[in-house]
């Protein structure tokens, strides 16, 4: 039997006036989603413990089928495994983001997607400013999402559990003052982002943006601290051979600590502009060529429309998922034989606040030995309809998998 999830990051919201006084799941024509919905059945998951900050670190560990309170040790390490950086024992990792603070204020999380090859100038720079210092290492990832890492050299980091700092998403349009990290080691984060600023700012490439009018990076956001997970593999714990396609090193970090195969698909991009049709192809070829059980496709696009507060985006973003990645792979998965289809999100991530949330998400799942409820659309209301509420989202890929 083959297995395929499809995750529409941060779908799950409130309805809006703009909309009608709908979700944008119920505003979106999405009728390839909507006939899993009604061949199968329609449930709410929770995968952010009420205790542990709303991202898709979190989200998509749990939908994954692996308790985050058992496992997530931080965003930071998952996506050090992503760019193949080896974390020693006492080592961590931090996300770097280049963000825009304008009048003390967080105008913008991505820098306006601050293209690759700027970032990657702006990290060079910043590494050149630490060349003196042993313990840091700046990495270059994809346009504002980068790394940190400290490196222990075998003695204790002046970090801890006790650290904290604040996702640069959660406080768009806010004053970054109570924000800034604090705890233990948090003067060396509030330090570093601070030397960061005379380094961006003096780069001309970085000037010239801004000259443009480009809400371009003033300075480095330091957060998602963590040190390295430990993982049972997927294939050990559920006895399915996995592979995800996903744009966002966050994701791929994730599938290589799990053992999957990470499939790079040319034009993703982890914005709006992805290639949805190339996503939804390549996951048909990955499953033909058998040697994948379980198939994750996964799209930061509804949630990069929910942090820029764009409904008629997320609206736009919903369709094209359903139009070109749900619609043909259940096509191709009710082709080739018994199978299982799961579609959704990690988290919510609301228009209204521009931020992740707590709280239930949509599913709907249907295929081989899964018998249909009544319920026919798949949307927020929906699903509060629903019988099927796990308050544990772990346990949504054992109820994907069992009796198969």
């Amino acid at each position: 039997m083959k297995f395929a999830l499809v995750i529409p990051d941060g779908v799950a919201d409130e309805t809006q006036p703009v909309l009608g006084g709908r979700t944008p799941l119920q505003a979106a024509h999405i009728p390839f989603m909507d006939e899993v919905a009604r061949s199968g059945i329609v449930g709410r998951a929770d995968h952010v413990p009420a205790s542990m900050p709303s991202g898709s670190d979190v989200g998509t560990m749990s939908l994954f089928g692996y308790d985050p309170l058992e496992y997530h040790t931080g965003r930071a390490p998952i996506e050090a495994a992503a760019q193949g950086i080896e974390l020693g024992a006492l080592d961590w990792a931090i996300r770097c983001n280049l963000v825009t603070v304008e009048d003390g204020r967080m105008a913008s999380f991505t820098a306006e997607q601050i293209p690759n090859d700027l970032a990657r100038s702006l990290i060079e720079l910043l590494q050149r400013d630490q060349c003196g210092d042993e313990h840091w290492k700046f990495y270059a990832g994809v346009s504002y999402r980068n790394l940190l890492v400290y490196r222990a050299r075998e003695v204790a980091a002046p970090f801890g559990p006790r650290t904290h700092t604040v996702p640069p998403h959660d406080i768009t349009d806010q004053p970054i003052a109570p924000h800034l990290p604090s705890g233990p080691g948090s003067e060396l984060l509030r330090d570093l982002m601070e030397r960061s600023k005379p380094v961006i700012a003096g780069s001309k490439a970085n000037q010239a943006r801004a000259a443009a009018g480009t809400h371009t990076a003033t300075q480095t956001w330091l957060w998602g601290q963590g040190q390295r997970p430990s993982f049972k593999s997927f294939q050990e714990r559920f006895g399915k051979r996995g592979a995800v396609i996903t744009a966002v090193d966050l994701l791929r970090g994730m599938g290589r600590l799990l053992g999957w195969n990470v499939v790079e698909v040319a034009g993703a991009t982890g914005y709006l502009d992805t290639d949805y049709a190339a996503k939804g192809r390549a996951a048909i070829e990955v499953l033909k060529q058998g040697q994948t059980d379980f198939i994750v496709v996964h799209v930061e696009a509804t949630d990069e429309a929910s942090h820029e507060g764009n409904a008629a985006a997320k609206v736009k973003a919903l369709e094209e998922i359903d139009r070109h990645i749900v619609g043909p792979l259940h096509e191709y998965l009710k082709s080739q034989g018994e199978y299982r289809l799961l579609v959704c999100p990690d988290h919510p991530t609301f228009l209204r606040t521009k931020t992740h949330s707590h709280g239930y998400v949509p599913f709907t799942m249907c295929g081989t030995g899964i018998s249909p409820d009544q319920l026919t659309t798949y949307d927020e209301i929906t699903a509060a309809e629903s019988t099927v509420c796990l308050d544990r989202g772990c346990e949504l890929v054992p109820l994907l998998f069992r009796d198969a």
